[in-house]
């Protein structure tokens, strides 16, 4: 029995960590690194820290607009899987990634298991959302989060193969949170205390457009407090062409973009993180920091209904009242599962693929 996953940008090395070694215990398992994301940055450091088996193939993608990425994945890929024949393909969350494995393996004959099944924010301008929608469609199996992505699916008529089997970022913060807050030396190198800081992190093109860079760096000059900025490649381009960059680096601590283990050890003593990253503000909740969310839609709604996440729009004056109105709520529940994802999943697909006949 064969099972390939197709993985592309950091979330996606993330969520694949516990659940390649969960699959390798019970099927072959592949994986396909598209090269979405190709800095060493946002690619080799997570497979290194968490213990990820190099990819057995990788296509070089590159940058280039979603129809080029997509197109070009979807060249690269077929061959890839041609050449493996797998039972079932994984694709993970809601990137061009996603979609490329999700459409190649669909026209192909390949089943396919989406892994993050089930969001929503109900924002079609978002690509992301496209991305899930689209891969929820084809997919045989559709590998939910939470109740929430459960209902979500029904309401559009999806019931068969689906699974509610929590996140598998639940799985990863548990193995990886303590051990990022013993071994990061992060918050020492870089000159911040303990619950005396603030996170931010920006990369969505709607908030890195020449438009909304103004906004952005204002908004780092508004945050009374530190504030550390690990920076995208496409942010910190963006901020150079509009001429900003030297304001956001007075602003802000400006960092390249850090491992898993740095990144995580300086959300877990943040007293608050900033972002517009969709599994940031998971991962914000998952270690109980409260997050402003730099967007109007969010498809983690249920930290917004408890409180720990709210929507933020991009200007100085939203952020500072926010941040000022900002309390730790007193509930936090275990919203996406017991960290035992992965074996579910991967127990599914096995009994899955062992019924498929030679």
């Amino acid at each position: 029995m064969k099972v390939v996953s197709v993985v592309g940008n950091r979330p996606q090395f993330i969520k694949a960590a516990p659940l390649a070694r969960a699959l390798a215990e019970r099927v072959d398992h592949v994986l396909v690194h598209t090269g979405q994301h190709y800095d060493d940055e946002l690619s080799s450091v997570f497979f290194d820290e968490l213990g990820i088996d190099p990819p057995d193939h990788r296509i070089e993608t590159g940058s280039g607009s979603h129809a080029q990425q997509t197109g070009s994945m979807l060249v690269g890929l077929e061959p890839v899987l041609d050449s493996e024949q797998p039972d079932m393909v994984l694709v993970y969350g809601d990137t061009n990634s996603t979609l490329a494995g999700a459409l190649v393996s669909s026209k192909s004959g390949y089943a396919i298991g989406h892994v993050e099944a089930g969001l929503r924010s109900f924002d079609r301008r978002m690509p992301e959302e496209v991305n899930r929608v689209l891969t929820d469609v084809i997919s045989d199996l559709r590998f939910c989060p939470s109740q929430t992505a459960v209902d979500n699916l029904a309401a559009e008529g999806m019931t068969d193969g689906v699974h509610l089997v929590g996140d598998v970022m639940v799985d990863v913060a548990d193995q990886f949170g303590p051990i990022a807050a013993q071994r990061s030396g992060a918050l020492e190198r870089l000159g911040v205390e303990r619950g005396r800081y603030a996170l931010i992190t920006v990369h969505r093109p709607a908030n890195t457009q020449p438009s909304s860079l103004d906004a952005l760096v204002e908004v780092l000059e508004s945050v009374e407090e530190p504030l550390v900025f690990p920076l995208h490649p496409r942010t910190e381009a963006a901020l150079s062409r509009r001429g900003l960059l030297e304001r956001a680096e007075r602003a802000a601590i400006i960092t390249p973009p850090l491992g898993y283990l740095d990144f995580t050890a300086l959300l877990i003593s943040a007293r608050v993180c900033l972002t517009d990253s969709g599994g940031v503000q998971k991962e914000a909740y998952l270690h109980s920091v409260p997050c402003l969310t730099l967007r109007d839609t969010s498809e983690w709604v249920e930290t917004i209904e408890l409180g720990w996440n709210r929507l933020v729009e991009m200007s100085p004056s939203a952020v500072s009242r926010a941040l000022a109105e900002m309390t730790v709520p007193a509930e936090h529940p275990p919203l996406y599962g017991d960290g035992q994802a992965s074996r579910r999943i991967a127990d599914m697909v096995a009994a899955w693929v062992s019924t498929i006949p030679a």
